[in-house]
């Protein structure tokens, strides 16, 4: 009986994780030409063109704030841009402060919102991919796009924050990244058991009441999932001194990297986003007096 538990389980195994990881190997092409190419009398190198980044103007109770969009994510800067110049945030407020952590605004509900509101979950009724960049990270000042619990985490469409931050200790940041690693091998690990698979074989040895084959089951399927982790994050282990410096040095929101998307940064007025998070709240972290803002985009 317990040999044929274990060929069960093999079998389970291997067609349901194992060989779906499997990628087909791509055909080999023949890379020699059939007949020599001629050569060319005169090659042009074009340099390549230098994109500036855009710059916005928000204007605000407290002073103005501008900002620069980030070029490696064209999705979020293309789309903040577009409700720029739409006119879309103009007499929104930022209805979230929280001091030490972040500024938030963008909810279209809040145009009209009287003082008891709840607010934060106004959209446009899209969602923006996210556009994850290790080097574009939560320091202080990022401009970074909200979002709800989302698996893909995709960005709300037109919601976002500003870094207000706080300044870490290494240790600190060590248990962030720690915390960060093992959540998302806590992710991949739920992803296997939900697999029809993966719940019959764990089934069948309930069944059987074998403690000790049960135990070999999820340390065989324990080895699977790191496997996939480290295919899936290449790079969790690695650290960025500099940001790790920046973070300890200037402050920022290190436990919000690789799950929002940063998509710019404050270029002037911190003095301002300093202010803001000053002010004093009432419920749900909205400030008791309005913030509003006007925004515009600069040449």
């Amino acid at each position: 009986m317990k040999k044929i538990l274990i060929l069960i389980i093999a079998f389970f195994l291997f067609t349901g994780i194992i060989s779906a990881q499997v990628k087909t190997a791509p055909k080999k092409q023949n890379t020699k030409p059939t007949t020599a190419a001629p050569k060319p009398k005169h090659t042009t190198v074009k340099k390549p063109i230098f994109e500036p980044e855009q710059k916005v103007e928000i204007t605000t109770n407290y002073g103005v704030i501008v900002v620069k969009l980030y070029n490696e994510t064209p999705l979020h800067r293309d789309n903040f841009v577009k409700l720029v110049k739409e006119g879309f945030y103009d007499s929104l407020l930022f209805h979230r402060v929280i001091k030490s952590f972040m500024i938030q605004g963008g909810d279209p509900n809040s145009k009209y919102a009287d003082s008891s509101a709840m607010l934060g979950n106004g959209d446009v009724g899209y969602k923006v991919p996210g556009e994850f960049n290790r080097d574009l990270f939560h320091k202080r000042g990022a401009l970074a796009a909200a979002r709800d619990n989302n698996p893909e985490r995709a960005s709300s469409g037109c919601q976002f924050y500003i870094v207000h931050g706080k300044k870490f200790t290494q240790q600190e940041l060590e248990q962030i990244l720690n915390s960060r690693n093992m959540n998302n091998k806590q992710s991949i690990l739920y992803s296997c058991y939900q697999r029809d698979t993966i719940q019959a074989a764990i089934y069948q040895i309930q069944q059987s009441g074998d403690k000790e084959l049960l135990r070999a089951y999820m340390a065989n399927l324990q080895k699977i999932v790191d496997k996939m982790y480290t295919d899936q994050y290449p790079d969790a282990e690695k650290v960025n001194l500099d940001q790790i410096g920046v973070y300890i040095n200037e402050g920022g929101a290190p436990h919000l990297d690789a799950s929002y998307t940063v998509f710019g940064e404050v270029i002037s007025g911190m003095e301002v986003v300093d202010k803001i998070a000053d002010q004093p709240k009432g419920n749900a972290d909205r400030p008791i007096e309005n913030i509003r803002m006007r925004m515009r985009l600069l040449p």
